[in-house]
């Protein structure tokens, strides 16, 4: 019997269009539904379960409703880690509108830029540590009931606890496109200032998949979110234990005493932490006074007087390592998926090596890291003309250079932009470049890194004068700390007559770092 293809639909029924949707809201409503009594975050004196968890971001979608906040609208966060900062993304993702957790280290200048670029609604900022850098630009950017103050104490008018508790926590029950971007991260300054990668709730459901299996997350999970929540690095584990049905646990900023503390009291299983914290905290365990076992329930890994070789990850992912950038998602071409080197690509992404062209190259030859498929971003926010440039071809174009070996597996070469890695954080030459040439006595910069044995490498600037002009060193590196997050400031800057150029009259980075001692940039397989 031959079946008759004309009959056979070629979509969905149009009745299944709203059926079919599942977002990160959704995801929360059905914790709500299948673990009603299990606690989802903990924050200091703060413990909710998942059925409180959605009862409160339901209150706070009908205080951001008042507001005038609907879909496609945008909400940024200026503040330190905290279980606000889910509750805020989740109350985006009912509603259709996207979340920025900025830098909280970020200049009041950077601030200001930040909320241009990124044009919010709705502010979230905190008083504690960090107020005084935010009260020149909520002073005078914004009308200031559009700034709602996260750690106000309960009761202060205008506060975040304040509004939820007047607020109902019935369900506005919106229906979204699961492919609208939810989560905004600011990364990729190659052209001298950050941009926002927009991820979509199915990238961030299908990292979190991923990472449930990669770091064998489940429901009994607890998850140390110490790390800055500001990094896709750091999302991807809170947002794979929140997926799994585990427990989220948040402290504002690493404090070595502090995360001991919680490892012992919420028996942690995982976390994001970086090598130098890993060594703090193990300096003050040297008595073994605190019962880590819980973070390390693998035989080698159970006593952390023994060597530790993992630098930045949770303790239970299989094997560590692989390539990613937030613009693909994260961490999504992994060791564990087989293969040498950085790995194999996780499912929902291809990964092609590409000429200038978008022509595929051989294996064991160079070219760059394209990427499609889910996991991808939607772009970059109020960047067309990057957009269409990274898409040229019908791929993302990741700026970072790799290979293929004959099994498969990929190789991360190096970025086409150099980059500078300093302990988490990405510093890019550009836009240090481009701070130091707003100080009148600067002609020409070139930033370089230079390797450093704790934080893999530091910021150093080679500076051009202008003729007539003067600067000192420690007047630049003040120059660029006013006006830059302190971690991507110069450390130290060297003066030089010229700086080396290649035949098309560019900056030759390859020497100026052998003039200058750079070295140690990020680099896998």
């Amino acid at each position: 019997m031959t079946r008759d293809m004309t009959s056979t639909q070629t979509r969905c029924s149009p009745a299944y269009d709203t059926v079919r949707l599942y977002g990160l809201g959704d995801l929360l409503r059905e914790q709500r539904r299948s673990r009603p009594q299990r606690v989802a975050v903990v924050d200091a004196h703060h413990r909710f379960t998942f059925a409180q968890l959605d009862a409160r971001v339901n209150r706070l979608v009908n205080v951001l409703r008042t507001h005038g906040v609907g879909e496609n609208d945008r909400l940024l966060w200026l503040g330190q880690n905290s279980f606000r900062v889910m509750e805020v993304l989740l109350a985006a993702a009912k509603l259709g509108a996207l979340l920025c957790p900025a830098n909280w280290r970020m200049t009041a200048a950077e601030v200001t830029a930040s909320i241009e670029d990124f044009q919010p609604k709705v502010v979230f900022w905190q008083e504690a540590e960090i107020g005084e850098a935010y009260r020149a630009t909520r002073a005078s950017w914004m009308d200031q009931h559009h700034w709602i103050q996260h750690d106000a104490e309960a009761g202060e008018p205008g506060g975040y606890e304040t509004l939820l508790a007047a607020a109902s926590d019935a369900d506005a029950d919106l229906q979204i496109d699961s492919e609208k971007p939810v989560l905004a991260i600011y990364t990729a300054a190659f052209d001298g200032r950050p941009n926002a990668a927009l991820l979509s709730h199915t990238a961030l459901l299908l990292q979190g998949m991923i990472n449930v299996q990669g770091q064998e997350i489940h429901e009994s999970s607890a998850y140390l979110v110490s790390g800055p929540m500001f990094h896709v690095g750091v999302l991807m584990g809170t947002l794979a234990t929140f997926l799994a049905g585990g427990r989220c646990v948040f402290v504002p900023r690493v404090d070595a005493k502090q995360l001991l503390d919680l490892v012992v009291a919420e028996r942690i299983t995982h976390g994001f932490l970086t090598l130098p914290t890993v060594e703090q905290m193990r300096a003050l365990n040297r008595d073994g006074a605190y019962d880590v076992s819980s973070l390390f329930p693998t035989p080698d890994m159970r006593d952390w007087k023994l060597p530790m070789v993992m630098p930045v990850t949770a303790p239970l992912m299989k094997t560590f390592g692989g390539y990613g950038q937030t613009e693909i998602g994260g961490l999504s071409v992994l060791t564990w998926m087989g293969g040498s080197a950085a790995g194999r690509p996780a499912p929902f992404l291809q990964i092609m090596i590409a000429d200038e062209d978008g022509k595929e190259v051989p294996p064991n030859q160079v070219g760059e890291i394209c990427a499609r498929g889910p996991l991808v971003m939607c772009g970059y926010l109020h960047r067309d003309e990057e957009n269409a440039r990274r898409t040229r071809h019908g791929w993302h174009r990741t700026n970072d250079l790799g290979l293929r070996k004959d099994d498969g597996s990929l190789v991360f070469v190096g970025p086409r932009t150099t980059m500078i890695k300093t302990g988490l954080e990405n510093v890019y030459p550009a836009e240090v470049e481009a701070c130091l040439k707003r100080h009148p006595a600067v002609a020409d910069a070139c930033v370089i890194g230079v390797p450093d044995p704790t934080w893999s490498q530091n910021v150093k600037a080679i500076v051009l004068k202008r003729p007539g002009h003067d600067a000192s060193e420690q007047e630049l590196i003040d120059h660029c700390r006013e006006r830059i997050a302190s971690y991507k400031k110069p450390k130290s800057v060297s003066f030089a007559d010229s700086l080396p150029r290649n035949a098309m009259g560019q900056i030759d980075r390859a020497a100026a770092d052998a003039l200058h001692g750079g070295g140690n940039y990020p680099k896998v397989g």
